[in-house]
């Protein structure tokens, strides 16, 4: 401060128009200089915890150089290269995650919880965990690196490895290792994925320990999946290998963001063809369902005889019912179907061809160009385009494939959820014989649980026993989030492990891409 107060005694002691001058060339450069990033003293930290006396040689300068030719060697292996790059270039090339955390061999701590991975049903080494072990071991073993250059190595290699391997590991963990909507061409639920602030985050970590501690997926459901994962039984009917791959890929499933997060609402579980509505986490009612009929309705697909080099792209069967959510808006008291294209070039157009009483008898009228069509015996029904050509509506009525109501949500997919006249259906174990809409065991008791006592309500029970059926459309006062989703194992609140079969072959493709991935 002296000599600063001294420097600028002389400049004022100068003329005007050179004293203003000075100034601004002086205020510049202290400007310049305390916004320069003050860089860490690499080479007396790595000495002072490890001992190796070579780090001493370590300069900042000619280490950043070594670390930005490694990160563009390796950089094709990283889960995230764009922002693990910007990071560094942005941080002048320092070993952030090493100066951070060497002190008490705190990077260490990482070990044990890569090595704990298969408590999630993960492998150890989607985290390179014995690579990772050999470079922090040789980083704290003061005799083992041997030259200033093995240190520049040593040391870009293990921050890397560091950054790359926490990121996947935070990531696997609090999202879980693949994305849905990448593996499952029938998947529209909203589902939160790791964006560029989560990644970053790993960066700024201050405590390994807590925070590695704090990213436990900690869920009731989850730890007893776990705890059963550990015990390493077979589920009745399997074998020991195949109870635990059901249980990792239902593990990876609870990993995603993609749960209810609503005081109410209504979750359908396809593979247990069962549908509940919660409120404040408790089912305050339980139906059956029918959903649609699956690729694997004959179970003759196991994830041990699943050929992964078959697996180009997720291949849905037509019908199957979509994993999805939205929000039920609104009911139709006595519906309209509007059959799709797909069931009137295939089934109606067939039926109509070999009977030709039979549109009148199922109540289907057909329309061309939105008018009606008065005599349906001139329709070619050989022609192949007659379910594009034409449209087929059943009209309301006991026979009417959706029942006596239906619940509307907004989808991609047209589905909804629905009353059924074929109420045998809801006697057999297994249930996935619809189009794709999800049929329900006793839809007058949802309707109640949706709308509640009231006006609404006793106007649905009333027309639904009509005997004149008029389509009538009736809104929710507020709408109710609908999700449905495909879980094939889980615990039940009286701690028992509960199995379903895989009818769609969805833990087949899950499974698969895990191993692809090298998560199991």
């Amino acid at each position: 401060m002296m000599l600063i107060g001294h420097m600028f005694k002389q400049i004022l002691s100068r003329k005007p128009r050179v004293t203003v001058a000075l100034i601004l060339a002086f205020t510049l450069t202290c400007i310049l200089q305390s916004c320069k990033k003050s860089r860490s003293d690499l080479g007396t930290i790595l000495y002072t915890e490890t001992g190796n006396k070579v780090f001493k040689n370590v300069e900042n300068d000619a280490f950043a150089e070594v670390f930005k030719k490694t990160l563009k060697e390796q950089q094709s292996g990283f889960a995230y290269p764009k922002l693990i790059n910007a990071f560094y270039e942005k941080n002048g090339y320092e070993p952030a995650l090493i100066l951070q955390h060497v002190k008490g061999k705190e990077l260490q701590v990482l070990l044990s919880y890569f090595d704990k991975a298969a408590d999630h049903g993960l492998t150890p080494e989607l985290f390179k965990a014995k690579e990772y072990k050999e470079l922090t071991d040789q980083l704290y073993d003061k005799t083992k690196v041997k030259t200033t250059d093995e240190a520049y190595q040593e040391i870009a290699r293990l921050e890397l490895l560091a950054a790359n391997s926490l990121i996947r590991y935070s990531n696997a963990l609090q999202y879980g290792v693949v994305s849905p909507k990448r593996i499952y061409a029938n998947y529209y639920t909203d589902t939160k994925r790791p964006d560029s602030i989560a990644v970053n985050r790993v960066f700024a970590i201050k405590d390994l320990k807590v925070y590695l501690d704090s990213i436990q997926p900690k869920t009731e459901q989850y730890v007893a999946l776990q705890k059963v994962l550990k015990e390493g039984t077979a589920a009745p009917g399997m074998s020991a290998a195949e109870t635990q791959k059901i249980l990792k890929v239902n593990l990876e499933r609870l990993r995603w963001k993609n749960k209810p997060e609503d005081d109410k609402y209504v979750i359908v579980n396809i593979a247990d063809y069962r549908l509940d509505v919660m409120e404040k986490g408790k089912s305050v009612l339980n139906m059956k369902v029918c959903v649609g009929e699956g690729r694997n309705k004959d179970f003759s697909d196991n994830i041990q005889e699943y050929d992964e080099n078959d697996l180009k792209k997720d291949r849905p069967f037509s019908r199957e019912t979509p994993q999805l959510n939205s929000m039920i808006h609104s009911v139709q008291v006595n519906p309209v179907w509007n059959i799709p294209e797909s069931i009137a070039t295939k089934e109606i157009s067939k039926s109509a061809s070999e009977d030709k009483f039979y549109l009148s008898n199922h109540n289907i009228d057909v329309f061309e160009k939105g008018k009606i069509v008065e005599d349906p015996e001139t329709i070619d029904w050989s022609a192949a385009d007659v379910g594009k050509k034409y449209q087929f509506k059943q009209r309301p009525g006991e026979d009417n494939s959706l029942g006596k109501i239906k619940f509307l949500f907004n989808n991609q997919s047209a589905v909804y959820l629905h009353d059924t006249p074929a109420k045998a259906a809801f006697n057999q174990s297994m249930r996935a014989v619809s189009h794709g809409c999800v049929r329900l065991e006793k839809p007058l008791d949802f309707a109640h649980a949706l709308f509640g006592d009231g006006a609404k309500f006793e106007q649905i029970k009333k027309q639904m026993s009509d005997t004149v059926a008029v389509a009538t459309n009736i809104s929710l006062p507020a709408k109710v989030p609908v999700y449905l989703t495909y879980v094939t194992s889980w615990v039940d609140p009286s701690g028992s492990v509960q199995m379903r079969k895989d009818v769609y072959g969805l833990d087949i493709v899950l499974f698969t891409y895990l191993q692809k991935t090298g998560a199991i």
